[in-house]
């Protein structure tokens, strides 16, 4: 009995396909750019979020969980996630349409910021800047 393979183009075209779709859900941050980093927002179109249940999931029942991470409703908005410095300058945007809750999550926990076990309670005095690291020796007023 032999055994039909498919011709190697297809095969080629099958990996193309398998890859593009990985990397479409696959962020790694890079740190570099990210320095300063201190909060982050969600930002989207209701609409939008419909049609996407995993980033919905999300948005509404696991953003209130972490510690400086909101979400902002912008009309025709494709679900990004904003990363913002200490002044509130925009350090990096993440699409987040291609990602799972699970995806998202693990990005969101992977670039420090603080989940809490219940979306009231106090965060810890350490985790209160999170993800920020103050410089040493810098003042926690040291921009008033």
């Amino acid at each position: 009995m032999s055994v039909l393979l498919p011709p190697p183009p297809l095969l080629l075209l099958l990996a193309a396909l398998v890859a593009s779709a990985t990397a479409a859900t696959t962020y790694r941050p890079d740190w570099n750019r990210l320095q300063g980093l201190a909060r982050a927002r969600v930002e989207t179109c209701g609409g939008q979020l419909n049609r996407l249940k995993e980033v919905k999931a999300f948005v509404t029942q696991d953003i209130p969980f972490y510690h400086n991470l909101v979400m902002k409703h912008l009309p025709g908005a494709d679900p990004e996630l904003v990363l913002l410095g200490r002044r509130y300058e925009e350090l990096e945007r993440i699409p987040l349409s291609e990602m799972t809750r699970e995806e998202i999550n693990a990005l969101v926990q992977e670039l420090g910021f603080y989940r809490k076990a219940a979306p009231d309670a106090q965060v810890p005095p350490e985790y209160l800047w999170a993800p920020a690291r103050s410089p040493e020796g810098a003042s926690d007023r040291a921009d008033l």
